[in-house]
Parts: C-alpha cells; sequence; structure tokens
C-alpha cells in the first residue's frame, strides 16, 4: 500500500505541476472529488481494516508480554526487563501513508462540501468588472443561491431563487467550460437585448444611465466617467464612453454560437433575443469586456453561482465587502 500511495502523491504533483506550468487546463472540482473519495477509501480501510487489525496485534504483544511476566514470576523473578507501552505505541502508530491519506479525509470532506455546496473562493483575474469588482479581488460565490448542483456534472437537483437581472453572477465559460467566468445579468430567457451606439435597451425600453463621477481606471492609467445604472432592484455602477464608436460581431472560437441566429448585428450595435434556459451577460466595464456580445448566451446549466462579496484584495483591504 505504502508504494501505490506513493504513486497516486506522484500522479497528484505532476497533475498539479503542469497544472500551475500551464501546460494544461486543470478541473479543480474534479480534483477535489477524487480527492476526497480516494481519501475515504483510506479512512473507511483504516477505520474497518488496518487500526483494527494493529490493535489486535498490540493485544496479543500485551498477553505475550503478560504470560511471559507470569512465567518469569513462576521461577521468582519479579524485576523483567522491557518497556511494552513504548512498543505497543509503535504498533499502533499510523505508517506514513495512512496519516497522509485517511487523516486528511475529515479536512478533505469539509472543503469539499463547503466549495460544492455553499461557498466557493473566486480571484478576479481582469477589469471586465471594474468599477464594482478590481483586479486581484478575491470573492465569495454562493453556491446554494439559485439551487443545489451535482459537482463535477452540475446538474441542478433542488431549486432556489431564480436569476434576477442585476444579478453578478460567476458561470462556465461557454466557450470553455474548464473556465469561470463573471458577468453581470443583464437580460433573461424571453428578453430582448439591444445595445446600440454604447446604449443598453430592454424589451424596447432604454435603461437609464445617469452619470456619478470621474473614476480612475488603474488599468488604463486614466480618468473614465463613472455611471449608475438599474437593471434590478439596487443600481450598480458602470464605466462607459458615450462618444465612443464601437463595432461588435460574433468571434466564437470554435464558430456559430447557440442560437446566434437570435441575434442581429449592425453598425450601431446588436439586438438579441435571449432563448429559453439561457442569459444574455455583460461586464460592467462595458468597453473593455468580452462578454455575451461577442460569444452569445450563457446556458442554465453553465451556472456556477451568485457573486456577494469581497473577502480580500491583499494590495487594498479596504475592498472587503458587499457589493451590488
Amino acid at each position: 500500500m505504502s508504494a501505490l500511495t506513493g504513486i497516486l502523491f506522484a500522479a497528484l504533483i505532476v497533475y498539479g505541476g503542469g497544472w500551475y506550468a500551464g501546460q494544461w487546463t486543470g478541473n479543480f472540482a474534479l480534483l477535489l472529488l477524487i480527492l476526497t473519495s480516494v481519501t475515504g477509501l483510506y479512512w473507511l480501510a483504516e477505520r474497518f481494516h488496518f487500526r483494527p487489525v494493529r490493535e489486535k496485534a498490540a493485544a496479543d504483544l500485551e498477553t505475550a508480554d503478560l504470560k511471559r511476566r507470569e512465567a518469569l514470576a513462576a521461577q521468582g523473578i519479579a524485576r523483567v526487563d522491557g518497556d511494552i507501552v513504548s512498543a505497543k505505541e509503535e504498533v499502533l502508530r499510523q505508517p506514513w501513508w495512512l496519516d497522509w491519506t485517511a487523516g486528511l479525509f475529515p479536512v478533505i470532506l469539509i472543503v469539499f462540501v463547503l466549495r460544492s455546496f455553499l461557498f466557493e473562493p473566486f480571484k478576479i483575474p481582469s477589469g471586465s468588472m471594474v468599477p464594482t469588482l478590481l483586479v486581484g479581488d478575491l470573492i465569495l460565490v454562493n453556491k446554494f443561491h439559485y439551487g443545489i448542483r451535482l459537482p463535477v456534472i452540475n446538474k441542478k437537483i433542488i431549486s432556489n431563487h431564480e436569476v434576477q437581472r442585476g444579478d453578478v453572477m460567476v458561470f462556465r465559460y461557454p466557450e470553455d467550460p474548464r473556465m469561470d467566468f463573471i458577468k453581470r445579468v443583464v437580460g433573461l430567457p424571453g428578453d430582448e437585448i439591444s445595445y446600440r451606439n454604447q446604449h443598453l435597451y430592454l424589451n424596447g425600453k432604454l435603461v437609464d444611465v445617469k452619470p456619478v463621477d470621474a473614476y480612475y481606471d488603474e488599468d488604463s492609467m486614466q480618468m473614465r466617467n463613472r455611471f449608475e445604472e438599474k437593471l434590478g432592484e439596487k443600481p450598480h455602477k458602470l464605466l462607459v464612453d458615450m462618444n465612443r464608436q464601437q463595432f461588435f460581431h460574433p468571434d466564437r472560437k470554435d464558430g456559430p454560437f447557440p442560437f446566434q441566429d437570435h441575434c442581429t448585428y449592425n453598425a450601431e450595435g446588436l439586438t438579441c433575443k435571449v432563448p429559453a434556459g439561457h442569459y444574455f451577460m455583460l461586464g460592467d466595464n462595458r468597453d473593455n469586456s468580452r462578454d455575451s456580445r461577442f460569444w452569445g448566451f450563457v446556458p442554465d446549466e453553465n451556472i456556477v453561482g451568485r457573486a456577494f462579496a469581497v473577502w480580500m484584495n491583499f494590495s487594498n483591504p479596504k475592498r472587503i465587502g458587499f457589493f451590488d
């Protein structure tokens, strides 16, 4: 078993090293499921086989020592050498391969349950959600807000809240489901979304925005106009250059995106009818976000959870708190 455990640890190191070096894209949910399953098997084996074997060996050792002492006492020898306590501790001690597998199972199980069904941490890697979220923000995502989903396959088994316009959602990137993206929900199933001349229209009505203040964008190192927009119950901030002429066209890497025929593109922008079971997503940094305007709709089965708080930003701890 020690050799098998060594091989498993070596495979884990190779997998993690290649993932870290960018040689391949890892799947942390799958990795955590495998670790939980493997360490769980070791824990069961320890609980019902290996530990009883060690305990029996320790009991046999104690019985043999007692018989030896009784035999020597019958011969008038009262003083007997030998440290039976240390010997029993050595027999009962877990070998390293059980200590690093069965011993870690409770911790890995807790992490698996928390991450799969309750809350999951993410790091913001780009500026597409500025000013709401900044590069380096470490955020928490509520995994059960929209319902309970099975790990890895992401299939919903229990429904909870419905997706609302204005939610900040983490989802599996439609072009590469191994990657997680974060954007704001703009369109629900059945909505008609238009983005023309830097303005958003929802079901034919212009979504009002009002200027708030000037904002220093650290990514572009320039001052930009910050606006306030209201899609759901609460308003949120966004960055957009109203004087910029921007052209959109579908540029999904693997060809036309699903339901692309629900969208029309022209010189002013685009108009899309959101299909059933799908959502239209935009970044709050409207001029610097690759979102549904380019790669299409997010299917319901890609939903990961609702982002709701920054739990740490090491370069700016004042960022800690809830956001809309």
